[in-house]
């Protein structure tokens, strides 16, 4: 696309800069410029200056410089042409094409826009209709004000199956160009066009400059609409096919609100559907967006990271929180990994079973969806988890497998940096989760049963954590209590958590709960060290272990344990955790010397004498 010099000059002088930038940034007067904060770094002290006088903006603190057209193209991530295209909107002014195709071709698709914006706005009236109170109702009781509806665009497709073809031929357009939008389908029998879609909740899906392309249609629950006809059900949304203007494994709805949200430094996130984009917008998730009736696919992924404008491009993929959600999942995961590179990515989140975000928000609050995606895991952890959860790994080949799989994963990141490093961070998790117990004391015993790591549980209610500890432990049985308190002085008291961190890898729970507890208070704070102890208690309820906290921060536990009480005395807390950590290794080691002195009067085998000998070795060695 060739752009005449002369017709670039003119689109410049009717631009003024600073109104442009102003709708993405707060400008504030500074002598002869404007200045704010940087909409392409994050900073807390204005550094981005703009010139209406030359025409450029600059920023002192990333070093982003250009014009208005760099501007658009770097914020909305825009191409050339589209830049040019949305200025010249902005303006009133129609941008030349080069040759005739090119002019027949923009001819067509501004008509099919037109058509499409003319088709929302009816059946946006449509949903205001007297007649149509019962739709109208529906969307008001799923929470959605008359305001949303408005911004979104809702309406509503009636029954009538020429309705909005009369409306649409009314107004000048033919039966072939609503065939073309995807109005109208064509009857294979009686080859009559007819609407497309009918009885229906109707949702506008608009492109990345906010033109209608395509239409969302939700079918209203059973209760409120006519008995279904025979067998036929109908499914509960059907979407657009493609046409010139839309192509659906490439578009996101919720595209425009999302960039601009991206632009201002909000997280990207990926939901399902259309009434769960609108519920995250309507409380404070402006990044949200949702695939158009199928899964992720690799063209969506790259949507995701152009629409982020910060270095680090890390959308959050928001998943159930049943086995079918971890299977979309995986794969997700599946369709990234071949396009991962330094700093893009992405993480995955999981909602609370039987939640989706739009009911968690309205049950629970914005607070309750932030701790969903507080808890993301990075794609490196979902992976490992996903390959380890609920999975034994006794036996070297079980290990070897585990080893070769995860191996196979990092060989699909066609980046050779980013493949490289997985491998790396794959082979320190097999390290550490398969590395021996620190604990002379403790022998494995012969008879006992079969062990694997802790897992089966659901993703998002509980969303395990990767498996830190190599194998279940047995019971401690009267140990309990020093166990416990031990995880409840790291909980409240998480500073001293790097002292300690091998130790606490190790602490053993013969409840399968607070196992999971604590494998989630070590991933919480690998994961981010600075976090204090109101913030990780968040981390842990938004991970579903709000049960267990109120069981084990209790006075109960601190009047018997009171080196676990919040404090400010780090030292102190330190020391008095070691204590507890040392007195539990003697109670172990003389409870497992007890198990093998009675095992040898049950059964004086050969077997059990050496695990006697054993243990009485190591606890002459451990004593000095």
């Amino acid at each position: 696309m060739t752009i005449p010099p002369r017709f670039l000059d003119e689109l410049r002088s009717r631009i003024t800069l600073s109104d442009v930038i102003r709708k993405h940034v707060r400008l504030t007067r500074a002598g002869r410029e404007f200045k704010g904060c940087c909409p392409f770094h994050n900073e807390k002290t204005p550094s981005f200056y703009v010139n209406d006088d030359k025409q450029f903006f600059h920023c002192f603190g990333c070093g982003a410089h250009g014009s208005v057209i760099d501007f658009m193209m770097r914020h909305d991530n825009l191409s050339f042409p589209e830049a040019i295209e949305a200025l010249a909107a902005t303006a009133g002014m129609q941008v030349p094409k080069s040759n005739p195709e090119d002019i027949e071709k923009a001819k067509k698709e501004k008509s099919l826009y037109s058509l499409m914006d003319d088709a929302a706005k009816w059946m946006e009236g449509q949903l205001r209709q007297p007649a149509n109170k019962v739709p109208y109702n529906y969307v008001r009781e799923r929470g959605v004000s008359d305001e949303v509806m408005g911004g979104f665009r809702i309406g509503y497709a009636p029954a009538d199956m020429q309705a909005i073809r009369k409306h649409l031929a009314s107004l000048g357009y033919t039966d072939s160009q609503m065939i073309e939008a995807g109005v109208l389908k064509t009857s294979e029998k009686s080859k009559e066009p007819y609407a497309f879609f009918r009885e229906r909740v109707m949702f506008p899906v608009p492109d990345r400059r906010g033109r209608i392309v395509a239409f969302g249609g939700r079918v209203l629950p059973d209760h409120l609409r006519a008995p279904d006809r025979g067998d036929f059900k109908p499914p509960k949304y059907i979407n657009s096919s493609d046409t010139p203007l839309f192509h659906k494994g490439k578009m996101l709805y919720g595209e425009p609100h999302a960039r601009m949200a991206a632009g201002e430094g909000q997280p990207v996130l990926v939901v399902e559907g259309y009434l769960d984009v609108i519920g995250c917008v309507k409380a404070g998730f402006r990044g949200a967006v949702a695939p158009l009736g199928t899964a992720l696919t690799e063209d969506q992924i790259l949507v995701l990271w152009k629409m982020i404008p910060a270095v680090s491009k890390v959308p959050v993929l928001c998943f159930d929180g049943d086995n079918a959600g971890r299977r979309a999942a995986s794969r997700a995961c599946e369709r990234i990994l071949p396009l991962l590179k330094a700093d893009h990515s992405a993480k995955i989140a999981f909602l609370p079973e039987g939640e989706d975000p739009d009911s968690l928000i309205k049950a629970k609050g914005a607070p309750a969806f932030q701790a969903v995606l507080d808890g993301a895991f990075h794609l490196v952890d979902f992976l490992w988890l996903d390959h380890t959860d609920g999975r034994s790994f006794d036996t070297p080949e079980e290990r070897a497998g585990l080893s070769k799989t995860l191996e196979e994963l990092s060989g699909r990141i066609a980046d050779r940096a980013v493949q490289h490093y997985y491998r790396e961070a794959f082979r320190e998790k097999i390290k550490k989760a398969f590395a021996p117990a620190v604990q002379p004391q403790q022998v494995r015993q012969p008879w006992a049963p079969k062990q694997s790591y802790n897992g089966g549980g659901k993703f998002g209610k509980n969303a395990p954590p990767m498996p830190v500890s190599p194998l279940k432990r047995p019971d401690f049985g009267g140990n309990a209590l020093f166990s416990v308190a031990l995880l409840a002085c790291v909980i409240n008291n998480p500073g001293i958590y790097h002292d300690i961190e091998e130790d606490f890898g190790h602490l053993q729970f013969s409840e399968n709960r607070l196992d999971r507890l604590r494998q989630a208070v070590l991933s919480s704070l690998d994961r981010d060290p600075a976090l204090d102890a109101e913030g990780l208690k968040t981390h842990l309820i938004g991970r579903g272990f709000e049960e267990e906290l109120g069981r084990i921060l209790a006075d109960s536990l601190y009047t018997h344990a009171s080196f676990s009480r919040p404090s400010g005395d780090t030292v102190a807390v330190l020391e008095g955790w070691r204590k507890a950590w040392k007195t539990l290794q003697g109670q172990i080691g003389q409870a497992d010397m007890d198990r093998a002195i009675q095992a040898m009067k049950d059964d004086p085998s050969e077997e059990n004498e050496s695990r006697l000998n054993a243990l009485r070795e190591m606890r002459r060695i451990s004593e000095g």
